[in-house]
């Protein structure tokens, strides 16, 4: 009947939560359970930090109270192993021997709050309604930010290879395995990293990126690893590195096949050890870090000619994705044109604009050797550049030399007419660039030996 004597509303609790008391009196846990029961709390009580530590293993509370005098380990150290085990468990310490010392540091290892005794039961409960309200809202924040953050990572396209990658994303994101990506240039690698990340057990913390290719090798050390003060000429400050800004969370490394051999080593040390020291220091720093890798080159052709380690290749392959290029689901074109349309008007600060069929007929008979990114800017630069709102055909910027001749061929498969297209477009580009399979590969963001490679697939002479 204590919720009559203290007036309680049990409208203002949140109800069925779980809490959990720690607490050696036995008076103590007695008249914490009865109350908290009554206001449609579940309670547990347990006399020691051992049998706390023990309970948690098994069962999950949102709420615990914790004393800090406890016979073996102390409440103290007791609430040090649930906040690195149980992060979203809230904690209110109490103590008949409070002190503000004591309580100051319960505060900043992160307890919700210190009650002290003789306990105030309507006081103690209110606490915890307060505490249990506090939690809620924070998981409502996460995941609206979770949300958020993988409706910004959304893989656009309902052709088969789209729906399959997102198959693949749903699959792949909820574990730790480290993800090797490889696509040609242009294609969404970071952004399929990037919804990995969203999709993850560990997408409140960091998603750290880098370019391995943008990064001058005198540098890049430094910058996957930190460095301290004064361990070379410019270093006038300690630096975090990107395995450490990336601890709990995801670390991207884009273009990885472009990393030196020295490098390979390096990273494949941290890889194996989960710990590095910083330049110029010799104490290591243990982090835990999800690896996901993208390359636009064929790492076995670049195992073969000794430019990348095969060891650290099976480090990193353990989950391989395979981007397809734009040409290889060109019915998703309409799809992506009204979604960079949207985005690229909103930046700008300017109206939709409608692409007729025409338009969207010129785009889908391109070959896009840029693939999505090129789509993108040339509907960027379609919404900036043209006063009206309704886009033609011709207004659609990009070289009509390249265009499919053959678009109105009949064939029986797309991936027929696929092939034929992409024949057309590889042999009018040789005959450009004089049969030169370098400059050709590079006029069309593509790797040279992936260029021989197609070449020899769809029958294409290199003479």
């Amino acid at each position: 009947m204590a919720n009559l004597a203290f007036g309680y509303r049990k409208s203002q609790v949140i109800k069925m939560s779980k809490i959990l008391v720690v607490d050696d009196e036995r008076g103590i846990q007695r008249a914490l359970k009865g109350v908290l029961e009554d206001e449609g709390y579940l309670v547990e009580t347990v006399a020691t930090g051992e049998e706390c530590l023990r309970l948690l293993e098994g069962e999950s509370f949102s709420c615990i109270l914790l004393d800090v005098w406890l016979p073996g380990i102390d409440g103290i150290e007791t609430f040090k192993q649930i906040k690195a085990s149980y992060p979203d468990i809230v904690v209110l310490m109490i103590s008949g021997h409070g002190t503000i010392e004591t309580a100051v540091r319960a505060t900043k290892l992160g307890a919700f709050d210190f009650i002290e005794k003789p306990l105030q039961l309507e006081k103690t409960v209110q606490s915890v309604r307060h505490a249990l309200q506090q939690r809620q809202l924070e998981l409502d924040s996460q995941q609206l930010r979770v949300n958020e953050l993988i409706n910004e990572c959304k893989i656009i396209g309902d052709s088969a290879p789209m729906r399959a990658l997102r198959q693949q994303i749903s699959v792949a994101a909820p574990t730790n395995g480290r993800v090797l990506i490889y696509g040609e240039s242009g294609t969404g690698k970071e952004l399929v990293a990037r919804a990995l990340h969203a999709q993850s057990l560990r997408n409140q913390n960091s998603f750290i990126a880098m370019n391995c290719a943008a990064v001058p090798e005198e540098l890049i050390e430094s910058e996957l690893f930190g460095h301290h003060k004064g361990a070379f000429t410019g270093a006038y400050q300690n630096k975090r590195g990107k395995f450490e800004l990336a601890d709990t969370g995801t670390l991207f490394l884009d273009e990885v096949a472009d990393m030196s051999l020295k490098m390979q080593a390096k990273v494949l040390r941290v890889l194996e050890e989960q710990s590095f020291e910083p330049v110029g220091s010799s104490n290591s720093i243990t982090v835990d870090v999800r690896i996901i890798a993208a390359t636009n080159k064929l790492l076995d052709e670049e195992i073969e000619k000794g430019n990348f380690r095969r060891d650290l290749f099976y480090r990193l392959n353990v989950i391989p994705f395979q981007i397809p290029s734009l040409r290889e689901h060109i019915e998703d074109i309409p799809q992506l044109v009204e979604h960079f349309n949207q985005l690229h008007c909103k930046r700008n600060k300017l109206q939709n604009k409608k692409f007729t069929d025409e338009a969207i007929d010129v785009m889908q008979s391109y070959d896009w050797p840029g693939n999505v990114r090129e789509l993108s800017s040339v509907v960027e630069r379609v919404a900036i550049m043209n006063q009206k709102i309704k886009i033609e055909a011709e207004d659609i910027p990009i070289n009509k030399s390249e265009q499919v001749s053959n678009i109105h061929y009949n064939y029986d498969s797309y991936r027929e007419a696929n092939e034929a297209y992409e024949k057309e477009f590889i042999s009018r580009k040789l005959i450009e660039f004089q049969g030169n399979i370098t400059r050709t590969a590079e006029a069309i963001g593509i790797d040279r030996s992936y260029l021989y490679r197609r070449m020899k697939a769809l029958g294409i002479s290199s003479k």
